[in-house]
This record gives C-alpha cells, sequence and structure tokens, in this order.
C-alpha cells in the first residue's frame, strides 16, 4: 500500500514522502513555516530527488478523529509539526496515536513551545521522534538528508534533539540564518500554489531589537534583526494580491521599525487598488516610532485595509516594565501615538497584561486611570501566559510565579495566577477589576458618568471599576456576569473570543438585562443624588453602541433628566438634554463644541445615530463562537461603531 501511494504520487516507488502539518487556530491560514521548509528541500538537489512534499494544514477546533484518520492516510514517511501553546496538546494526543498506527514513520517536532525542551515532549524515549531546537530550515533538511542515507548519522544534524540507545541526545545549535535570501521563497517557487487559502502571513525579516522577558521573539534571536531584500518582498506581496487573499498578516515583531515599510505599506495598499486584494492587513507595530506609526496606520485606513490600531503598552508600572525589561520602551510614544490616531480619527486599542512582575493591584488600578484619562479608544487586557523558550520561563523562583494550566484538551497554556506582588486572591481581582472596566468603558455602559465622576474628583476611573467589580461578583442573577464568573473559573479569560462575547450579550441579546443591572448599581451609590450624575448615566443608557446592526430599542427606564421624545428612525433617537449635559458630551468628544453656540442654559434636543456601514445585521442563526469572532473584532475598532451625536434643531428649547 505504500509503495502503491507513492506510484501514485510521485511515480517513483523509492520517494521518501514527507507531510508538513500545521495546525493553526483559524481556517485557511497560510502554513509560511512548512513553505519555508518545503521550499529549501526542494532547492536541495540530493533531497529534492529522493523526496515528495505535502503540506496539510488542519484547524485546532476541528474534529480530531478526521485529523488523525486523514494524516494516517497520507502513510507518510516522514511528518513535521509546528507546535505551539495554542495545539501543543492536540498534537500529542494526534502524535501518541499516529505512532501506533504508523510506527516505522519518523516524526519531527518544531516550533517555539517544544524548542530545548526535548526531555518533556521526548519523555518516553522514542527514537524516531526529534525535536528542532531553532529555525526549522536548515535542521529540517539535514535531517531529511540523513535519514535517507544508508547509515544515518543524526548527530550531524545541527539543532536537532533525539533518543540514541537510551540517551537523549542534543547536537550543537544551528547557526542562525544570517542571509535570509538563502531561504527560497515558497510563494514565488510554486509551494503554495494549488493550495486554497484566505490569510496570507508574510516575513520582511526576523528578529527583534526589544528582549521583553515575557515575549519569545527578542529572546530567540538574540535582539538582532535580519532583513529578506525589498525586491523580493514586493514580488511577495503581489503574489499574494494575484491570488485573491483576503487577508494579510505581516509577521513581523515591528512593523514600521524600518523606514522601508512605509513604502511597503504604500505598495499594499496599491495592489489592493488595482486587483481588490488584500482586504484588510493585520501586524505588530513598531515600538518607539510613534510618527511613522501614526503614518502607516493612516496609508492602511485611507486604503480601507485597516480600521484600529493595536498600541500594546502591556503596563504603565515602571517597576514592571524594568523587570521585563521593557523601560528601554518609552511611554511617551505610546501615549503619542495614541493621540495622533485619536486626532485622525483612527480607532486604536491599548493592550496590556496582567500580572507581570512587580505589578500590584493598585499599580494596575491606577493604571487604567491614567489611560482612560487619556481617553484610550478600548483597553484590552490579556492574562500573562508563561511561555516556554522565554527568559521569564527561567524566573518562576525569582519571581514567584504561580501557575494553572488552562483545562484544554488542546492548548498547553499556563496561565500566572500569582507573583511576588500578587496573590491568587489579588490576581482574581484584577480579571473582575477589568471585567467591569470593560463593560463600563470600553463597552461604554457608564463611559460619560465614569469621565464625569472622575473629573470632578468625586471617584477615580479606576476606583468606580472597583466599586462596580465588587457588585458584579455580588450579583449571581445576571447571565452576563455567570458568563465572567465560568471563564474567571475555568481560566477561559485567556481566550480573546472572550471579550467578543461580552460585548454579544451586554451591546445585543442581553442589552435589557445588562441596562438593569447597571440602573440598579447606580442608584446604590451615594453620588447618585449629584443630578448631572444621573443625566450622564441617562445619556449612557442611549448612546451605548449596538454592535450589530439592528433597530434602536427605547431602554426600559423611568428616564428623570431627560426626555426621550421617540425615535428620529429605525436606528436614531431624539432626545431633549440639559445644556449642562451637552457641555460633558463636548468635553468627552461626544459631541462638537461648535454646534451650542452660546447655550449656557436650558435644553437641547440632540439627534443619537446609531446608524455605521461597518456593522453586520445580527445572526441567530450562526453559533455562539462566530458571533463572538465578529464581536471580538468588532471591540477593536470600536469607534467605527459608536453613535454619532448631534443637535437636531439649532434652537435651544427654553428650560421648563
Amino acid at each position: 500500500m505504500l509503495i502503491n501511494n507513492f506510484a501514485q504520487e510521485g511515480g517513483d516507488q523509492d520517494r521518501k514522502k514527507v507531510v508538513l502539518v500545521e495546525i493553526p487556530s483559524y481556517e485557511n491560514i497560510l502554513p509560511l513555516a512548512s513553505g519555508y521548509i518545503q521550499a529549501c528541500a526542494q532547492e536541495d538537489e540530493g533531497v529534492a530527488a529522493t523526496h515528495s512534499f505535502e503540506i496539510f494544514s488542519y484547524p485546532v477546533k476541528d474534529d480530531r478523529h478526521k485529523l488523525l484518520e486523514e494524516l494516517v492516510g497520507k502513510y507518510a514517511d516522514i511528518y513535521t509539526f509546528s507546535c505551539y501553546i495554542w495545539n501543543m496538546k492536540l498534537i500529542r494526543w494526534v502524535l501518541k496515536e499516529l505512532r501506533e498506527r504508523q510506527p516505522n514513520a519518523h516524526y519531527l517536532l518544531g516550533g517555539p513551545q517544544v524548542m530545548n525542551h526535548a526531555a518533556t515532549y521526548l519523555a518516553d524515549a522514542p527514537e524516531n521522534v526529534y525535536v528542532c531546537n531553532g529555525e526549522g530550515e536548515r535542521t529540517s533538511v539535514e535531517l531529511f538528508r540523513q535519514l535517507n542515507s544508508a547509515a544515518p548519522d543524526l548527530r550531524q544534524v545541527p539543532g536537532l534533539s533525539f533518543w540514541s540507545g537510551g540517551e537523549l541526545v542534543t547536537t550543537e545549535p544551528a547557526p542562525r540564518i544570517g542571509d535570509l535570501m538563502e531561504i527560497p521563497s515558497p510563494f514565488l517557487t510554486g509551494v503554495f500554489d494549488g493550495y486554497e487559502f484566505s490569510l496570507g502571513i508574510l516575513e520582511t525579516n526576523r528578529g527583534c531589537p526589544f528582549r521583553c522577558s515575557f515575549c519569545y521573539w527578542g529572546a530567540r534571536t538574540n535582539s538582532k534583526v535580519i532583513k529578506f531584500e525589498e525586491d523580493r518582498i514586493r514580488d511577495e506581496l503581489t503574489w499574494i494580491s494575484d491570488n485573491g487573499f483576503s487577508g494579510l498578516f505581516i509577521a513581523d515583531a515591528n512593523w514600521g521599525q524600518s523606514p522601508r515599510d512605509v513604502a511597503m505599506t504604500e505598495h499594499i495598499v496599491e495592489l489592493k487598488r488595482e486587483n481588490g486584494y488584500p482586504l484588510v492587513v493585520y501586524m505588530a507595530a513598531a515600538k518607539n516610532r510613534p510618527e511613522r506609526m501614526a503614518q502607516i496606520t493612516e496609508i492602511f485606513v485611507r486604503g480601507g485595509l485597516m480600521v484600529t490600531q493595536p498600541i500594546s503598552l502591556q503596563t504603565l508600572n515602571p517597576v514592571a516594565l524594568k523587570l521585563v525589561e521593557r523601560d528601554n520602551i518609552r511611554e511617551e510614544t505610546y501615549v503619542e501615538l495614541q493621540r495622533t490616531l485619536r486626532e485622525k480619527q483612527i480607532s486604536s486599542y491599548v493592550e496590556l497584561i496582567w500580572p507581570l512582575p512587580g505589578e500590584t493591584f493598585e499599580s494596575f488600578k491606577d493604571g487604567l486611570t491614567k489611560l482612560c484619562r487619556s481617553y484610550a479608544d478600548t483597553v484590552i487586557v490579556y492574562p500573562e501566559l508563561l511561555l516556554n523558550n522565554t527568559p521569564m520561563y527561567l524566573q518562576r523562583e525569582l519571581y514567584g510565579l504561580v501557575t494553572e494550566p488552562v483545562p484544554s484538551d488542546v492548548s498547553e497554556a499556563e496561565v500566572v495566577v500569582g507573583t511576588n506582588w500578587v496573590s491568587r486572591e489579588a490576581c482574581f481581582d484584577g480579571y473582575w477589576l477589568y471585567n467591569a472596566m470593560h463593560t463600563v468603558y470600553n463597552m461604554r455602559g457608564l463611559f460619560l458618568l465614569s469621565g464625569y465622576l472622575d473629573e470632578v474628583g468625586i471617584l477615580s476611573y479606576g476606583d468606580l471599576f472597583a466599586s462596580v467589580a465588587r457588585y458584579f461578583e455580588q450579583r449571581t442573577d445576571s447571565e452576563v456576569l455567570q458568563l465572567f464568573t465560568k471563564s474567571l473559573a475555568h481560566l477561559a479569560n485567556y481566550d480573546v473570543l472572550v471579550s467578543g462575547k461580552i460585548g454579544h450579550m451586554i451591546l445585543s441579546t442581553h442589552r435589557e438585562e445588562f441596562d438593569a443591572l447597571l440602573a440598579a448599581y447606580v442608584r446604590s451609590q451615594e453620588w447618585w443624588s449629584d443630578p448631572l450624575a444621573r443625566q450622564a448615566f441617562e445619556m449612557d443608557l442611549l448612546a451605548r453602541p449596538y454592535i450589530y446592526r439592528e433597530p434602536v430599542r427605547v431602554p426600559d427606564y423611568e428616564f428623570t433628566e431627560c426626555t426621550v421624545h421617540g425615535l428620529g428612525d429605525a436606528e436614531s433617537f431624539l432626545v431633549e438634554v440639559p445644556a449642562e449635559l451637552a457641555g460633558l458630551l463636548v468635553a468627552r468628544e461626544v459631541l462638537d463644541a461648535g454646534v451650542l453656540g452660546d447655550a449656557a442654559s436650558g435644553r437641547v434636543t440632540l439627534r443619537i445615530n446609531h446608524h455605521a456601514r461597518q456593522k453586520m445585521p445580527y445572526m441567530p442563526q450562526r453559533s455562539l463562537e462566530h458571533n463572538a469572532n465578529y464581536c471580538h473584532g468588532t471591540v477593536l475598532r470600536f469607534r467605527e461603531i459608536l453613535p454619532f451625536v448631534e443637535v437636531h434643531s439649532p434652537e435651544v428649547v427654553a428650560t421648563r
């Protein structure tokens, strides 16, 4: 059967078959790492003459038994696996089952999750499973050569760990590739021809000039950045556009670090203009380059390829920044970039990690306050994950890192739930603090109210979030809050789609429930006696965005400060408000200052228009996961769905 399969595939029964396996988080992602290995192997005359290659990509969330049967049916001599934190537990299951069905095959594991951890992943001492301890191109090709020789000598393969005669052997590391042009382009050499993928991945360089201890990138590359030649990158981008890829992910650690990235950005926009593709671009933005990043983001936004810009701040605590070796990245950089994007009406979102070494609950809370005071569009907080092959992995004892595994049958994620500065209880208090912030600030639940309370000194943003968090924890009757409780109990908050599920519920399916929850909270507070606080809350009820395109609904609430005159149309409210509230809207950049004229008293009629082109209709027939994926993307570009508030009539209504 094996011989027949080879004969059908390559016309040569002596040809060894290599299947390059990738198990990505999402379907239809181009398998770049496997493409590099195949391109390098096919350039080697000896390997190309004696091997056939096939790339096999299968999404991590699909049926694992079907995955296994398809791999078994490949009858390969060599299977390679790209191993990451999000797929490693599934790969270990597949590998165990596949070895039982294909005991004579050889298996190569590579990627950041397994490198330098052969003792863990080869614990049962298999002599046909190997671990690649660095860049995969040179190691893979030399392994193919040795396995095809009459007397294989795996000790000649650089950067490889394997068992031999009861001994775990690790060879000398393969030198880092100093000239990336020695890697043939899988795009331009036909490796990806005939496959159907919708999201292209492209590297223009390798390396990172920063050494953040929680990250694998800089630690792996010794901080040195090596670049592909510009003409090759342009040709690969053209190939991606010509082949109709709807999305492009630029897999550089710092897109925008080099001046040439501006020209490349313009080239991508020009390709979109000529061919219609790609439709969207994702990237990791350069640190310490605010002017260039603002320029690149604006080019992408004006070209219709990007609607939001991530700002990877991680923490505002100077102690934490120093401990994680990130203090060489200036906070002013992020503040300047955020300010510039806001002036250009471009969405952005700030990324934080909790709890980093050195961060305390109070410093985390103060950081959230500072970001809100700087008018951050959206703040996304990721749980700290302890990643293999990062400096922090070796600092567990030094920083008192306590971790818990995510209960998953596909992922090996370890979540940090305690440090020398944060107990497990305080860590989860921080999670609740962020959940409160996410709903009342990011999702605009108490956006105007929180800004007012902070500005006049009644309650800071952080203290309000803490107060809301305590209230949320006590309410067990809410389905929205049950989602928070369950996600934290199972550490599912590490999944980015949780933010999408929250948006899906409080901005659509459970909107009325959340209105009532917020109303019950504010009425229980001492500051509720303040008339402007009540006015701000009522406006928050009306101005909280709808995440889907759907008719607006007048909240089931007894308005006392604002007068809702009804619907201007299916997606807008007509609301009469006190002039002082209109002034607050101006201060929060919700209403244009020029439209109020000299009105200092009386009441103003506003139109709150919730229509936005970027919103999709709610499709209840789709799964929660599908809708959450859309909602998460919308959360990251939240400025795009905010309602447009304008004066309905230039005349100010007389005070009653």
